[in-house]
């Protein structure tokens, strides 16, 4: 199973997708962005499931796609 990470940067100035918490695939502007970057991601890359994390770095959300 692939994991997509969604989390902003380290200022605070965008949000980056990452697989499996390596190396980043794609800067976003918005939370929201970034979220359905990862989505698009994981739907193409099934068994897959996104992280959602917050400014303090902790998981708040988890969505699986199969």
């Amino acid at each position: 199973m692939y994991t997509y990470s969604v989390a902003p940067n380290v200022d605070l100035t965008s949000w980056v997708v990452k697989l499996e918490d390596v190396a980043p695939e794609e800067e976003h502007n918005t939370k929201e962005e970034a979220v359905e970057a990862a989505e698009r991601m994981a739907k193409e890359n099934k068994p897959s499931e996104v992280q959602i994390f917050d400014e303090n770095h902790d998981v708040i959300e988890k969505r699986r796609f199969e």
